[in-house]
């Protein structure tokens, strides 16, 4: 009877002493554990929503090839092939110097601007031990249209001219943009970018130089490997109703199709520009009179 009544006694002891030694290795491990930060990832598939940036970045290392095609309208009909017989075509790099600052160069054929600009990513979207509701980026780009200077003399009387004095810096178009976005779910994405830019030349007093626009974009995921993407820009241009030619708000809308390291975007837009100092501002094709262009980007991305 003795033997029984130590041995559950040593059975008891052994189960509490277990217990409390769960316990404290349960607290220990509770203590040591951080909390998670959970970042959302692919708010946009490309660096572009379809004319305009997103806030997504190339990660460090990362090396961006993009070409760009607008073709004519398709209101020129068969005899343009409806717009198929002219395009205007981007080429830029663009590159993840680190994973919070892209900065890319490119040139293209229309006005032949070369263009420059850098990205620093400010906030980043997360849930967990940090609460963050949106992701925001910095965008400051700098354009110059290396188009032939006008060399025609100034005509002062009926008589008498002077040279026409032609400047670099009136080749120079500046861009900033502050792109802010939220991932809603797994398939709906949306972003706003408050733009403002200036121009340091204009052809008559009655251009602005400077122009602020508001711009919306959003992509719906259809599958793994496609999405539907949508932008618009609404400029704030008070002179507009004085100018003989009539500007536009960029409207566009477009799809987005994955193939491993490439993304192809195909689109829809009556904006020939693809750049921020061209289709923001000087849009001069509606849709509604069937000023449409169709479009791609073809993105491959490189580790270096």
């Amino acid at each position: 009877m003795k033997n029984i009544f130590v041995l559950f006694f040593g059975i008891f002891f052994l189960l509490l002493s277990g217990n409390v030694l769960g316990q404290d290795l349960d607290s220990l491990l509770n203590n040591e554990t951080k909390p998670t930060i959970n970042y959302a990832t692919a708010t946009f598939k490309a660096s572009r929503i379809i004319n305009g940036h997103s806030v997504q970045q190339m990660k460090k290392k990362q090396l961006d090839f993009r070409i760009s095609h607008r073709f004519g309208t398709l209101n020129e009909g068969a005899y343009g092939f409806w717009g198929l017989d002219h395009s205007n075509i981007h080429f830029s790099l663009e590159y993840g110097a680190t994973d919070w600052l892209m900065v890319g160069l490119g040139r293209g054929s229309l006005n032949k601007i070369y263009d420059g600009f850098a990205k620093f990513k400010l906030l980043r979207q997360s849930t967990g031990a940090k609460e963050m509701p949106v992701s925001m980026s910095l965008m400051t780009s700098a354009e110059v249209n290396s188009m032939k200077f006008d060399t025609t003399p100034i005509q002062l009387t009926d008589s008498t001219t002077t040279p026409r004095v032609n400047y670099f810096s009136s080749r120079m178009t500046y861009v900033a943009q502050l792109l802010i976005a939220r991932k809603f779910n797994e398939n709906f994405s949306f972003q706003f970018s408050p733009t403002y830019i200036h121009r340091n030349l204009m052809p008559t007093e009655l251009d602005m130089n400077d122009v602020f626009a508001f711009g919306f974009g959003a992509r719906y995921k259809l599958t793994k490997r496609l999405s539907v993407n949508a932008e618009y820009y609404y400029t704030i241009n008070p002179n507009a109703k004085y100018l003989e030619t009539r500007y536009y708000n960029s409207a566009s809308i477009g799809i987005d199709l994955e193939t491993g390291g490439h993304v192809f975007q195909i689109m829809l837009t009556n904006s020939q520009g693809m750049r921020e100092g061209t289709f923001i501002p000087k849009t001069t094709d509606s849709w509604t009179n069937g000023g449409i262009h169709l479009g791609f980007n073809i993105s491959r991305v490189f580790a270096l």
